[in-house]
Protein backbone atom coordinates (compact mmCIF):
# COMPACT_ATOMS: atom_id res chain seq x y z
CA UNK A 1 0.00 0.00 0.00
CA UNK A 2 1.30 3.42 -0.96
CA UNK A 3 2.42 5.66 1.89
CA UNK A 4 2.18 9.44 1.63
CA UNK A 5 3.90 11.62 4.20
CA UNK A 6 2.72 15.02 5.42
CA UNK A 7 2.72 17.05 8.61
CA UNK A 8 -1.03 17.67 8.83
CA UNK A 9 -3.98 15.82 7.32
CA UNK A 10 -7.31 17.64 7.09
CA UNK A 11 -10.46 15.69 6.24
CA UNK A 12 -13.00 18.04 4.63
CA UNK A 13 -12.55 21.11 2.42
CA UNK A 14 -15.14 23.59 3.69
CA UNK A 15 -14.34 26.81 5.54
CA UNK A 16 -13.20 24.96 8.68
CA UNK A 17 -10.90 22.55 6.88
CA UNK A 18 -9.29 25.07 4.55
CA UNK A 19 -8.83 27.60 7.38
CA UNK A 20 -7.03 24.96 9.44
CA UNK A 21 -4.88 23.98 6.49
CA UNK A 22 -4.01 27.59 5.64
CA UNK A 23 -2.68 28.47 9.06
CA UNK A 24 -0.69 25.24 9.34
CA UNK A 25 0.81 25.80 5.89
CA UNK A 26 1.69 29.44 6.63
CA UNK A 27 3.54 28.21 9.70
CA UNK A 28 5.73 26.06 7.47
CA UNK A 29 4.01 22.68 7.70
CA UNK A 30 3.08 20.43 4.81
CA UNK A 31 -0.67 19.83 4.55
CA UNK A 32 -2.96 17.50 2.65
CA UNK A 33 -6.71 18.13 2.46
CA UNK A 34 -8.94 15.24 1.35
CA UNK A 35 -12.62 15.41 0.48
CA UNK A 36 -14.85 12.55 -0.61
CA UNK A 37 -16.88 14.90 -2.84
CA UNK A 38 -15.74 15.62 -6.38
CA UNK A 39 -15.72 19.33 -5.56
CA UNK A 40 -13.93 21.47 -2.99
CA UNK A 41 -15.76 23.80 -0.62
CA UNK A 42 -18.50 21.66 0.89
CA UNK A 43 -21.58 23.33 2.32
CA UNK A 44 -19.61 26.55 2.86
CA UNK A 45 -19.52 27.04 -0.91
CA UNK A 46 -23.32 27.07 -1.19
CA UNK A 47 -23.85 29.20 1.92
CA UNK A 48 -24.37 32.93 2.30
CA UNK A 49 -20.65 33.27 2.97
CA UNK A 50 -20.95 35.45 6.08
CA UNK A 51 -18.87 34.96 9.24
CA UNK A 52 -20.07 36.00 12.70
CA UNK A 53 -16.89 37.18 14.40
CA UNK A 54 -17.44 39.58 17.33
CA UNK A 55 -14.28 41.40 18.27
CA UNK A 56 -13.30 42.16 14.67
CA UNK A 57 -11.82 45.57 13.88
CA UNK A 58 -15.12 47.16 12.87
CA UNK A 59 -16.86 46.10 16.06
CA UNK A 60 -13.98 47.26 18.23
CA UNK A 61 -13.99 50.66 16.46
CA UNK A 62 -17.72 50.93 17.11
CA UNK A 63 -17.30 50.20 20.80
CA UNK A 64 -18.47 46.59 20.89
CA UNK A 65 -17.06 44.94 23.99
CA UNK A 66 -16.14 41.42 24.96
CA UNK A 67 -18.65 41.56 27.81
CA UNK A 68 -21.50 42.49 25.45
CA UNK A 69 -20.68 39.62 23.09
CA UNK A 70 -20.54 37.16 25.99
CA UNK A 71 -23.84 38.48 27.37
CA UNK A 72 -25.52 38.08 24.01
CA UNK A 73 -24.25 34.54 23.40
CA UNK A 74 -25.17 33.54 26.96
CA UNK A 75 -28.73 34.81 26.41
CA UNK A 76 -29.11 32.62 23.31
CA UNK A 77 -27.41 29.56 24.78
CA UNK A 78 -29.27 29.58 28.10
CA UNK A 79 -28.45 26.54 30.20
CA UNK A 80 -26.25 25.20 27.36
CA UNK A 81 -23.76 28.07 27.71
CA UNK A 82 -20.14 26.89 27.76
CA UNK A 83 -18.05 29.78 29.07
CA UNK A 84 -14.72 28.10 28.29
CA UNK A 85 -15.62 27.32 24.66
CA UNK A 86 -17.06 30.79 24.07
CA UNK A 87 -14.03 32.38 25.69
CA UNK A 88 -11.64 30.41 23.51
CA UNK A 89 -13.55 31.49 20.40
CA UNK A 90 -13.67 35.17 21.35
CA UNK A 91 -10.01 35.15 22.40
CA UNK A 92 -8.99 34.00 18.94
CA UNK A 93 -11.18 36.20 16.72
CA UNK A 94 -8.88 39.28 16.44
CA UNK A 95 -5.78 37.19 15.74
CA UNK A 96 -7.58 34.96 13.23
CA UNK A 97 -9.06 37.89 11.33
CA UNK A 98 -5.64 39.55 11.12
CA UNK A 99 -4.18 36.35 9.72
CA UNK A 100 -6.85 35.90 7.05
CA UNK A 101 -6.64 39.53 5.93
CA UNK A 102 -2.96 40.34 6.32
CA UNK A 103 -1.27 37.01 5.65
CA UNK A 104 -3.66 34.92 3.58
CA UNK A 105 -4.96 37.89 1.61
CA UNK A 106 -8.68 37.19 2.17
CA UNK A 107 -10.65 40.37 1.56
CA UNK A 108 -13.59 41.01 3.88
CA UNK A 109 -16.45 43.47 3.63
CA UNK A 110 -17.63 45.16 6.82
CA UNK A 111 -21.25 46.14 6.16
CA UNK A 112 -22.76 49.26 7.65
CA UNK A 113 -25.66 47.18 8.96
CA UNK A 114 -25.77 43.44 9.58
CA UNK A 115 -28.02 43.11 12.63
CA UNK A 116 -27.67 40.28 15.09
CA UNK A 117 -30.57 37.84 14.72
CA UNK A 118 -31.95 38.43 18.21
CA UNK A 119 -32.09 42.18 18.52
CA UNK A 120 -34.36 41.75 21.55
CA UNK A 121 -31.54 40.13 23.53
CA UNK A 122 -29.08 41.92 25.81
CA UNK A 123 -25.80 42.66 24.08
CA UNK A 124 -27.18 42.52 20.51
CA UNK A 125 -25.65 44.85 17.93
CA UNK A 126 -26.82 46.32 14.62
CA UNK A 127 -23.35 45.96 13.09
CA UNK A 128 -19.74 45.15 13.87
CA UNK A 129 -19.97 41.39 14.24
CA UNK A 130 -20.94 39.85 10.90
CA UNK A 131 -18.60 40.19 7.93
CA UNK A 132 -18.75 38.89 4.40
CA UNK A 133 -16.52 38.85 1.33
CA UNK A 134 -16.88 40.77 -1.95
CA UNK A 135 -17.56 38.95 -5.20
CA UNK A 136 -14.52 37.05 -6.46
CA UNK A 137 -13.20 36.46 -9.96
CA UNK A 138 -12.83 32.69 -10.22
CA UNK A 139 -9.84 33.07 -12.52
CA UNK A 140 -7.78 33.56 -9.36
CA UNK A 141 -8.23 29.80 -8.88
CA UNK A 142 -6.26 28.93 -12.00
CA UNK A 143 -6.31 25.14 -12.46
CA UNK A 144 -8.87 24.82 -9.64
CA UNK A 145 -11.49 27.07 -11.26
CA UNK A 146 -13.94 24.25 -11.95
CA UNK A 147 -13.15 22.32 -8.76
CA UNK A 148 -15.15 24.51 -6.38
CA UNK A 149 -18.62 23.28 -5.41
CA UNK A 150 -21.23 24.88 -7.72
CA UNK A 151 -24.07 26.97 -6.35
CA UNK A 152 -27.26 25.41 -5.10
CA UNK A 153 -29.04 25.84 -8.44
CA UNK A 154 -32.45 26.57 -6.95
CA UNK A 155 -30.95 29.57 -5.15
CA UNK A 156 -29.74 31.24 -8.32
CA UNK A 157 -31.58 33.49 -10.73
CA UNK A 158 -31.17 31.41 -13.88
CA UNK A 159 -27.58 30.60 -13.02
CA UNK A 160 -26.53 33.91 -11.43
CA UNK A 161 -26.25 34.08 -7.65
CA UNK A 162 -27.15 37.60 -6.49
CA UNK A 163 -24.71 38.91 -3.91
CA UNK A 164 -26.25 39.58 -0.52
CA UNK A 165 -26.59 43.35 -0.19
CA UNK A 166 -27.10 45.97 -2.93
CA UNK A 167 -26.79 43.35 -5.68
CA UNK A 168 -29.77 41.30 -4.52
CA UNK A 169 -31.69 44.50 -3.82
CA UNK A 170 -31.34 45.45 -7.49
CA UNK A 171 -32.57 42.04 -8.57
CA UNK A 172 -35.64 42.42 -6.35
CA UNK A 173 -36.44 45.67 -8.17
CA UNK A 174 -35.80 44.33 -11.68
CA UNK A 175 -39.51 44.16 -12.43
CA UNK A 176 -40.17 47.60 -10.96
CA UNK A 177 -37.81 50.03 -12.72
CA UNK A 178 -35.76 50.14 -15.90
CA UNK A 179 -32.41 50.78 -14.21
CA UNK A 180 -32.70 47.64 -12.09
CA UNK A 181 -33.95 45.62 -15.05
CA UNK A 182 -30.93 46.61 -17.14
CA UNK A 183 -28.63 45.82 -14.21
CA UNK A 184 -30.07 42.33 -13.80
CA UNK A 185 -30.04 41.75 -17.57
CA UNK A 186 -26.32 42.58 -17.74
CA UNK A 187 -25.52 40.20 -14.90
CA UNK A 188 -27.54 37.37 -16.43
CA UNK A 189 -26.13 37.89 -19.92
CA UNK A 190 -22.56 37.86 -18.62
CA UNK A 191 -23.29 34.69 -16.64
CA UNK A 192 -24.80 32.87 -19.61
CA UNK A 193 -22.03 33.86 -22.06
CA UNK A 194 -19.24 32.84 -19.69
CA UNK A 195 -21.00 29.59 -18.86
CA UNK A 196 -21.32 28.71 -22.54
CA UNK A 197 -17.72 29.63 -23.33
CA UNK A 198 -15.95 28.56 -20.13
CA UNK A 199 -18.29 25.98 -18.50
CA UNK A 200 -18.91 28.24 -15.50
CA UNK A 201 -19.20 31.99 -14.99
CA UNK A 202 -16.21 33.82 -13.55
CA UNK A 203 -18.14 35.89 -10.99
CA UNK A 204 -18.50 34.09 -7.66
CA UNK A 205 -20.57 35.52 -4.82
CA UNK A 206 -21.56 34.76 -1.24
CA UNK A 207 -20.20 31.43 0.07
CA UNK A 208 -18.77 30.58 -3.33
CA UNK A 209 -16.74 33.79 -3.22
CA UNK A 210 -15.48 32.95 0.27
CA UNK A 211 -14.36 29.47 -0.73
CA UNK A 212 -12.90 30.75 -4.00
CA UNK A 213 -10.67 33.09 -2.01
CA UNK A 214 -9.76 30.50 0.63
CA UNK A 215 -8.98 27.76 -1.92
CA UNK A 216 -6.92 30.16 -4.06
CA UNK A 217 -4.90 31.07 -0.96
CA UNK A 218 -4.50 27.38 -0.06
CA UNK A 219 -3.23 26.55 -3.54
CA UNK A 220 -0.75 29.41 -3.38
CA UNK A 221 0.45 28.08 -0.01
CA UNK A 222 1.24 24.72 -1.60
CA UNK A 223 -1.52 22.75 0.11
CA UNK A 224 -2.43 19.53 -1.66
CA UNK A 225 -6.22 19.31 -2.05
CA UNK A 226 -7.51 15.92 -3.14
CA UNK A 227 -11.15 15.41 -4.13
CA UNK A 228 -13.07 12.15 -4.72
CA UNK A 229 -10.89 10.79 -1.92
CA UNK A 230 -12.47 9.17 1.12
CA UNK A 231 -10.91 8.86 4.54
CA UNK A 232 -11.77 5.27 5.41
CA UNK A 233 -10.02 4.88 8.74
CA UNK A 234 -7.93 6.96 11.09
CA UNK A 235 -4.71 5.27 12.23
CA UNK A 236 -2.75 5.48 15.45
CA UNK A 237 0.40 3.97 16.87
CA UNK A 238 0.87 1.61 19.83
CA UNK A 239 0.98 4.48 22.28
CA UNK A 240 -2.45 5.66 21.13
CA UNK A 241 -1.32 8.74 19.19
CA UNK A 242 -3.12 9.37 15.90
CA UNK A 243 -0.64 9.04 13.06
CA UNK A 244 -2.68 9.44 9.87
CA UNK A 245 -5.43 7.80 7.89
CA UNK A 246 -6.16 5.18 5.28
CA UNK A 247 -7.72 6.70 2.17
CA UNK A 248 -9.34 5.39 -1.00
CA UNK A 249 -10.75 6.76 -4.22
CA UNK A 250 -8.92 8.99 -6.66
CA UNK A 251 -5.99 8.91 -4.23
CA UNK A 252 -5.43 5.78 -2.18
CA UNK A 253 -3.01 4.44 0.39
CA UNK A 254 -1.96 5.53 3.86
CA UNK A 255 -1.27 9.13 4.79
CA UNK A 256 1.17 9.52 7.63
CA UNK A 257 0.53 12.83 9.37
CA UNK A 258 3.43 13.74 11.64
CA UNK A 259 1.57 16.40 13.63
CA UNK A 260 -2.01 15.19 13.60
CA UNK A 261 -5.32 14.69 11.81
CA UNK A 262 -8.12 17.26 11.73
CA UNK A 263 -11.69 16.13 11.06
CA UNK A 264 -13.64 18.84 9.23
CA UNK A 265 -16.04 16.52 7.43
CA UNK A 266 -19.30 18.15 8.50
CA UNK A 267 -22.13 17.03 10.72
CA UNK A 268 -24.72 14.29 10.55
CA UNK A 269 -28.00 15.84 9.38
CA UNK A 270 -27.88 13.71 6.21
CA UNK A 271 -27.77 10.50 8.25
CA UNK A 272 -31.26 9.21 9.08
CA UNK A 273 -30.06 6.89 11.85
CA UNK A 274 -28.28 9.71 13.67
CA UNK A 275 -31.22 12.07 13.17
CA UNK A 276 -33.47 9.49 14.83
CA UNK A 277 -31.22 9.62 17.86
CA UNK A 278 -30.51 13.34 18.13
CA UNK A 279 -33.37 15.19 16.35
CA UNK A 280 -36.48 14.94 18.57
CA UNK A 281 -38.79 15.92 15.70
CA UNK A 282 -37.47 13.09 13.47
CA UNK A 283 -37.90 9.83 15.42
CA UNK A 284 -38.40 7.77 12.24
CA UNK A 285 -35.71 9.49 10.15
CA UNK A 286 -38.27 10.67 7.59
CA UNK A 287 -39.31 14.07 8.95
CA UNK A 288 -36.29 16.12 7.94
CA UNK A 289 -34.51 17.15 4.77
CA UNK A 290 -31.14 18.83 4.43
CA UNK A 291 -29.56 20.83 1.61
CA UNK A 292 -26.11 20.43 3.18
CA UNK A 293 -23.32 18.66 1.31
CA UNK A 294 -21.54 15.65 2.77
CA UNK A 295 -23.08 15.87 6.24
CA UNK A 296 -23.58 12.12 6.49
CA UNK A 297 -21.96 11.34 9.82
CA UNK A 298 -18.46 10.62 8.50
CA UNK A 299 -16.93 12.67 11.31
CA UNK A 300 -18.46 10.42 13.95
CA UNK A 301 -17.65 7.27 11.96
CA UNK A 302 -13.98 8.21 11.87
CA UNK A 303 -13.70 9.18 15.54
CA UNK A 304 -15.89 6.49 17.08
CA UNK A 305 -13.22 3.74 17.20
CA UNK A 306 -11.25 5.96 19.60
CA UNK A 307 -14.20 6.75 21.84
CA UNK A 308 -15.23 9.82 19.87
CA UNK A 309 -18.87 10.60 20.57
CA UNK A 310 -21.57 13.15 19.96
CA UNK A 311 -21.93 15.98 22.47
CA UNK A 312 -25.63 16.81 22.36
CA UNK A 313 -25.53 19.46 25.07
CA UNK A 314 -26.73 22.33 22.78
CA UNK A 315 -30.42 22.96 23.43
CA UNK A 316 -30.98 22.79 19.66
CA UNK A 317 -29.09 19.97 17.89
CA UNK A 318 -28.83 21.85 14.59
CA UNK A 319 -29.08 25.28 13.00
CA UNK A 320 -32.57 25.02 11.57
CA UNK A 321 -33.93 26.40 8.34
CA UNK A 322 -37.35 25.88 6.70
CA UNK A 323 -36.89 24.15 3.35
CA UNK A 324 -39.13 23.47 0.36
CA UNK A 325 -38.54 20.15 -1.39
CA UNK A 326 -39.54 19.92 -5.04
CA UNK A 327 -38.42 18.34 -8.31
CA UNK A 328 -36.66 19.58 -11.40
CA UNK A 329 -37.93 18.95 -14.91
CA UNK A 330 -35.99 15.68 -15.08
CA UNK A 331 -37.39 14.50 -11.76
CA UNK A 332 -34.28 15.26 -9.72
CA UNK A 333 -34.83 16.22 -6.07
CA UNK A 334 -34.19 19.87 -5.26
CA UNK A 335 -34.22 22.03 -2.15
CA UNK A 336 -34.87 25.69 -1.49
CA UNK A 337 -33.90 26.92 2.01
CA UNK A 338 -36.12 29.88 3.00
CA UNK A 339 -33.56 32.10 4.67
CA UNK A 340 -35.19 35.44 3.91
CA UNK A 341 -38.22 35.27 1.65
CA UNK A 342 -41.18 35.22 3.98
CA UNK A 343 -40.16 38.24 6.01
CA UNK A 344 -41.24 40.33 3.03
CA UNK A 345 -44.47 42.34 2.94
CA UNK A 346 -47.52 40.39 1.82
CA UNK A 347 -46.26 36.94 2.85
CA UNK A 348 -47.11 34.96 5.96
CA UNK A 349 -46.71 31.36 7.06
CA UNK A 350 -49.36 29.12 8.59
CA UNK A 351 -49.50 25.60 9.96
CA UNK A 352 -51.73 22.70 8.85
CA UNK A 353 -54.62 24.37 10.68
CA UNK A 354 -54.26 27.57 8.66
CA UNK A 355 -53.01 29.51 11.69
CA UNK A 356 -49.91 31.67 12.12
CA UNK A 357 -47.72 30.26 14.88
CA UNK A 358 -44.65 32.52 14.89
CA UNK A 359 -43.15 35.79 13.67
CA UNK A 360 -42.14 35.25 10.03
CA UNK A 361 -39.35 37.82 10.42
CA UNK A 362 -37.50 35.71 12.94
CA UNK A 363 -34.24 34.19 11.79
CA UNK A 364 -34.59 30.92 9.89
CA UNK A 365 -33.14 29.12 12.91
CA UNK A 366 -35.53 30.63 15.42
CA UNK A 367 -38.47 30.12 13.07
CA UNK A 368 -37.42 26.48 12.77
CA UNK A 369 -37.49 26.19 16.56
CA UNK A 370 -41.06 27.47 16.52
CA UNK A 371 -42.05 25.06 13.72
CA UNK A 372 -40.76 22.11 15.73
CA UNK A 373 -42.47 23.34 18.88
CA UNK A 374 -45.78 23.96 17.08
CA UNK A 375 -45.85 20.49 15.50
CA UNK A 376 -44.66 18.57 18.55
CA UNK A 377 -46.59 15.30 18.88
CA UNK A 378 -48.12 15.74 15.42
CA UNK A 379 -47.22 13.73 12.37
CA UNK A 380 -44.73 15.69 10.30
CA UNK A 381 -43.21 19.14 10.77
CA UNK A 382 -44.44 21.48 8.06
CA UNK A 383 -46.33 24.63 7.18
CA UNK A 384 -47.28 26.85 4.25
CA UNK A 385 -46.10 30.23 3.03
CA UNK A 386 -49.14 32.19 1.83
CA UNK A 387 -49.09 35.21 -0.52
CA UNK A 388 -51.42 37.13 -2.76
CA UNK A 389 -51.05 38.43 -6.29
CA UNK A 390 -49.47 41.73 -5.17
CA UNK A 391 -46.65 40.02 -3.29
CA UNK A 392 -46.18 37.35 -5.95
CA UNK A 393 -45.98 40.00 -8.65
CA UNK A 394 -43.42 42.08 -6.76
CA UNK A 395 -41.31 39.61 -4.79
CA UNK A 396 -42.17 36.07 -5.76
CA UNK A 397 -41.82 33.37 -3.12
CA UNK A 398 -38.26 32.15 -2.84
CA UNK A 399 -37.49 29.97 -5.82
CA UNK A 400 -40.73 31.04 -7.56
CA UNK A 401 -39.62 34.25 -9.23
CA UNK A 402 -41.91 37.29 -9.60
CA UNK A 403 -43.39 38.80 -12.77
CA UNK A 404 -42.45 38.70 -15.63
CA UNK A 405 -41.18 35.15 -15.09
CA UNK A 406 -43.87 32.61 -16.02
CA UNK A 407 -45.25 30.60 -13.11
CA UNK A 408 -45.92 27.45 -15.13
CA UNK A 409 -42.58 25.83 -14.36
CA UNK A 410 -42.71 26.60 -10.64
CA UNK A 411 -46.15 24.99 -10.46
CA UNK A 412 -45.17 21.97 -12.56
CA UNK A 413 -42.18 21.33 -10.33
CA UNK A 414 -44.43 21.08 -7.30
CA UNK A 415 -42.93 24.17 -5.69
CA UNK A 416 -45.83 26.60 -6.12
CA UNK A 417 -49.58 26.25 -5.59
CA UNK A 418 -52.10 28.75 -6.99
CA UNK A 419 -55.86 29.26 -6.68
CA UNK A 420 -58.28 32.09 -7.47
CA UNK A 421 -59.67 32.42 -3.92
CA UNK A 422 -58.61 31.78 -0.36
CA UNK A 423 -61.18 28.98 -0.11
CA UNK A 424 -59.88 27.29 -3.25
CA UNK A 425 -56.26 27.60 -2.10
CA UNK A 426 -57.12 26.13 1.29
CA UNK A 427 -58.74 23.16 -0.42
CA UNK A 428 -55.72 22.62 -2.68
CA UNK A 429 -53.21 22.56 0.19
CA UNK A 430 -55.47 20.79 2.69
CA UNK A 431 -56.00 23.41 5.40
CA UNK A 432 -59.36 24.52 6.87
CA UNK A 433 -60.67 27.35 4.69
CA UNK A 434 -62.46 29.14 7.53
CA UNK A 435 -59.34 29.14 9.70
CA UNK A 436 -57.13 30.39 6.89
CA UNK A 437 -59.57 33.17 6.06
CA UNK A 438 -59.80 34.16 9.72
CA UNK A 439 -56.00 34.24 9.93
CA UNK A 440 -55.80 36.51 6.90
CA UNK A 441 -58.53 38.80 8.19
CA UNK A 442 -56.75 39.20 11.52
CA UNK A 443 -53.37 39.74 9.89
CA UNK A 444 -54.68 42.17 7.27
CA UNK A 445 -56.35 44.42 9.84
CA UNK A 446 -53.02 45.07 11.54
CA UNK A 447 -50.88 45.02 8.39
CA UNK A 448 -52.94 47.87 6.89
CA UNK A 449 -51.71 49.99 9.82
CA UNK A 450 -48.17 48.61 9.64
CA UNK A 451 -48.70 46.62 12.84
CA UNK A 452 -48.65 42.97 13.88
CA UNK A 453 -50.29 42.81 17.33
CA UNK A 454 -49.94 39.02 17.50
CA UNK A 455 -46.19 38.61 16.90
CA UNK A 456 -44.79 42.17 16.53
CA UNK A 457 -43.30 41.48 13.12
CA UNK A 458 -41.27 44.37 11.79
CA UNK A 459 -40.38 45.72 15.23
CA UNK A 460 -36.58 45.77 15.05
CA UNK A 461 -33.59 46.21 12.75
CA UNK A 462 -33.19 42.54 11.96
CA UNK A 463 -36.81 42.20 10.91
CA UNK A 464 -36.40 45.21 8.61
CA UNK A 465 -33.23 43.74 7.14
CA UNK A 466 -35.30 40.76 5.99
CA UNK A 467 -38.02 42.94 4.54
CA UNK A 468 -38.32 45.67 1.93
CA UNK A 469 -36.90 48.85 3.47
CA UNK A 470 -38.67 50.99 0.86
CA UNK A 471 -42.08 49.64 1.81
CA UNK A 472 -44.02 51.90 4.19
CA UNK A 473 -45.07 52.14 6.95
CA UNK A 474 -43.56 48.77 7.94
CA UNK A 475 -40.90 47.04 5.79
CA UNK A 476 -42.30 43.63 6.75
CA UNK A 477 -46.07 44.04 6.51
CA UNK A 478 -48.71 44.39 3.80
CA UNK A 479 -52.27 43.04 3.60
CA UNK A 480 -52.86 39.77 1.73
CA UNK A 481 -56.13 40.47 0.00
CA UNK A 482 -55.87 40.35 -3.80
CA UNK A 483 -56.40 37.08 -5.66
CA UNK A 484 -55.22 34.84 -7.05
CA UNK A 485 -53.53 33.41 -3.95
CA UNK A 486 -50.36 31.34 -3.70
CA UNK A 487 -48.83 28.79 -1.33
CA UNK A 488 -45.46 27.07 -0.91
CA UNK A 489 -44.94 24.17 1.48
CA UNK A 490 -42.12 24.42 4.02
CA UNK A 491 -40.62 21.48 5.89
CA UNK A 492 -37.94 21.14 8.51
CA UNK A 493 -34.36 21.45 7.30
CA UNK A 494 -30.99 22.63 8.57
CA UNK A 495 -27.77 24.41 7.68
CA UNK A 496 -25.58 22.07 9.72
CA UNK A 497 -25.60 20.35 13.08
CA UNK A 498 -24.88 22.02 16.42
CA UNK A 499 -24.52 18.72 18.24
CA UNK A 500 -21.19 17.26 17.16
CA UNK A 501 -18.06 15.48 18.26
CA UNK A 502 -17.18 16.26 21.84
CA UNK A 503 -14.02 18.40 21.91
CA UNK A 504 -12.09 20.40 24.46
CA UNK A 505 -11.09 24.05 24.13
CA UNK A 506 -8.11 22.95 22.01
CA UNK A 507 -10.50 21.26 19.50
CA UNK A 508 -9.07 17.86 20.48
CA UNK A 509 -11.58 15.04 20.10
CA UNK A 510 -12.57 13.56 23.45
CA UNK A 511 -12.98 9.85 24.15
CA UNK A 512 -15.64 8.13 26.25
CA UNK A 513 -13.83 9.23 29.41
CA UNK A 514 -13.69 12.82 28.09
CA UNK A 515 -9.94 12.59 27.69
CA UNK A 516 -8.34 13.97 24.51
CA UNK A 517 -7.43 11.53 21.76
CA UNK A 518 -3.82 12.60 21.11
CA UNK A 519 -3.32 13.97 17.61
CA UNK A 520 -7.03 14.00 16.63
CA UNK A 521 -9.01 17.22 16.21
CA UNK A 522 -12.48 18.27 15.02
CA UNK A 523 -13.55 21.68 13.73
CA UNK A 524 -16.57 23.22 12.02
CA UNK A 525 -19.86 21.36 12.19
CA UNK A 526 -17.94 18.14 12.82
CA UNK A 527 -17.52 19.44 16.38
CA UNK A 528 -20.08 20.60 18.92
CA UNK A 529 -21.05 24.26 18.45
CA UNK A 530 -19.67 26.92 20.78
CA UNK A 531 -23.04 28.73 20.75
CA UNK A 532 -24.97 26.15 22.77
CA UNK A 533 -27.89 25.83 20.37
CA UNK A 534 -28.43 29.54 19.71
CA UNK A 535 -27.91 31.22 16.34
CA UNK A 536 -26.47 34.69 16.99
CA UNK A 537 -26.25 36.20 13.51
CA UNK A 538 -25.17 36.00 9.88
CA UNK A 539 -22.45 33.37 9.60
CA UNK A 540 -22.96 31.59 12.92
CA UNK A 541 -21.52 28.40 11.43
CA UNK A 542 -18.75 29.86 9.28
CA UNK A 543 -17.42 32.31 11.90
CA UNK A 544 -16.42 29.61 14.42
CA UNK A 545 -15.36 27.30 11.58
CA UNK A 546 -12.76 29.78 10.37
CA UNK A 547 -11.66 31.03 13.77
CA UNK A 548 -11.35 27.65 15.49
CA UNK A 549 -9.91 26.12 12.33
CA UNK A 550 -7.24 28.84 12.37
CA UNK A 551 -6.49 28.15 16.03
CA UNK A 552 -6.17 24.41 15.43
CA UNK A 553 -3.78 24.97 12.53
CA UNK A 554 -1.78 27.38 14.71
CA UNK A 555 -1.46 25.05 17.69
CA UNK A 556 -1.20 21.59 16.17
CA UNK A 557 2.63 21.62 16.03
CA UNK A 558 2.91 22.84 19.63
CA UNK A 559 0.61 20.07 20.81
CA UNK A 560 2.71 17.49 18.97
CA UNK A 561 5.86 18.88 20.58
CA UNK A 562 4.24 18.66 24.01
CA UNK A 563 3.40 15.00 23.40
CA UNK A 564 6.91 14.26 22.22
CA UNK A 565 8.43 15.95 25.27
CA UNK A 566 6.14 14.03 27.60
CA UNK A 567 7.00 10.75 25.89
CA UNK A 568 10.71 11.51 26.15
CA UNK A 569 10.38 12.34 29.84
CA UNK A 570 8.37 9.22 30.63
CA UNK A 571 10.78 6.98 28.77
CA UNK A 572 14.00 8.32 30.30
CA UNK A 573 15.99 5.90 32.54
CA UNK A 574 15.60 8.15 35.58
CA UNK A 575 11.85 8.33 35.09
CA UNK A 576 11.66 4.59 34.63
CA UNK A 577 13.58 4.05 37.93
CA UNK A 578 11.35 6.49 39.76
CA UNK A 579 8.19 4.92 38.44
CA UNK A 580 9.34 1.43 39.53
CA UNK A 581 10.27 2.61 43.05
CA UNK A 582 14.01 2.04 42.43
CA UNK A 583 15.19 5.61 42.03
CA UNK A 584 18.53 6.36 43.72
CA UNK A 585 18.83 8.51 46.84
CA UNK A 586 15.36 7.56 48.08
Amino acid sequence: MKTINTDVLVIGSGAAGISTALKAAYDGHSVIVVDKDKYLGGTSAISGGWAWVPGNKQGVAQGDTREEAETYIKHLAGASYDAAAVGSFLDTVPEAMSFFEDDAGIEFTYPEKAPDYRMDASGAKVSGRAVTVPAADARMLGRNRLRVQPYLLSYTVFGYMPEIGPDIAMFLKANQNLKAFRYAARKLTKTWIETILHKRAYDRTNGNALMTRLIAAADEAGIRMWTSTTADEILRDQSGVVTGARISGEHSGEIRAELGVVIAAGGFSGNADLRKKYFPHDPAGTNHTTPTIGHEGDSLRLAQPFGGHIDDSPHQPASWGPVTVFHGLRGQKRWFPHLRAFGLPGLIAVDRDGVRFANESLSYHDYGVEMIKNDKDREGTFGWIIADQKAMHRYGIGYAKPWPFPQTYFRRSGFLHKAPTVTALAKEIGVPADRLQATLDEFNAGAARGEDPKFHRGSNWFHHFKGDVEHKPNPNLAPIDKGPYYAVKIEMGDLGTYAGLAVNTRSEVLDDDNQPVPGLYAVGTAAVSVFGGGYPGYGANIGPAMVLGYRTGRDIARHAAERAALTATNSSPRTAEASSGKAKNV
